[in-house]
């Protein structure tokens, strides 16, 4: 079985009664239900625990690393970031949601500010699967339309995505590159926009098959563990030059 570790800042929950409303249990309560309900094993960390709840041993038990954070991207130590960074270049997965887009883990990975445009309007998102073919659209209809977002828009300072699952247009007219999938090292990343705290995303089912799928694409697959350094010749060879400087 799969292990999911939901992390949240859980800031908002605490400081804001219409967040608490929606999510009593915290946007990683809501996270980790809805997944726990899809077949995952999950448990939850947050900001406020020791060492952000992400010790090496819960890292250790992860398949797959869900990050939601706003209010408190500055508060996340560099060694905890310095941990989940190396988890991640040796095969753990890693979902990045909404405002997480700032955090120190994500911009580490991705090399660059990570900035974009948003609003907060209530105002209506389609999500256009743009690859339909890819298995975190699977069981997703040809778009997903959320009544009530906060807008993201282009340019999104990123690099190019490996591929793009799904792509944003907003009633204000602007778009965005709402699903994107990267490698680094071994590990898999997958960027899903959607989640502002004062609006009930997480609760959508869309959105929650959207967590799940990805969470099933990101964990750690079975292949061989790459090997790297001076290595022994496969065939034959002859190993008489003896000019390495090495």
């Amino acid at each position: 079985m799969t292990h999911v570790t939901v992390w949240n800042e859980n800031v908002h929950e605490q400081e804001h009664e219409a967040v608490a409303d929606l999510y009593p249990d915290g946007i990683h309560g809501a996270i980790a239900a809805a997944l726990d309900n899809r077949g995952f094993d999950t448990e939850t960390a947050t900001l406020q625990e020791p060492e952000h709840g992400l010790t090496e041993e819960v890292l250790a038990k992860t398949d797959v690393l869900t990050w939601w954070g706003h209010a408190a991207h500055d508060q996340v130590d560099d060694e905890v970031v310095a941990r989940v960074k190396e988890r991640v270049l040796d095969g753990m997965g890693l979902i990045v949601l909404h405002s997480g887009h700032y955090s120190k883990i994500f911009r580490e990975l991705m090399g660059t500010t990570c900035s974009l445009k948003w609003r907060e309007a209530a105002e209506t998102e389609r999500l256009w699967v743009v690859e339909p073919g890819h298995p975190i659209a699977d069981g997703v209809d040809e778009y997903i339309e959320l009544p009530e977002t906060e807008m993201y828009g282009e340019r999104f300072d990123i690099p190019a995505p490996d591929t793009l699952v799904f792509n944003s247009w907003f009633e204000g007219g602007e778009v965005f590159r709402s699903g994107c999938c990267y490698r680094r090292g071994a590990g898999r990343i997958f960027y899903f926009r959607p989640g502002h705290e004062t609006y009930p995303i997480y609760h959508n089912e869309d959105i929650q098959q959207v967590l799940a799928n990805a969470c099933e694409w990101a964990a750690a697959g079975d292949g061989p563990e790459p090997a790297f350094g001076n290595a022994d010749p496969i065939e034959a060879i002859d190993e008489s030059d003896d000019r390495s400087v090495h």
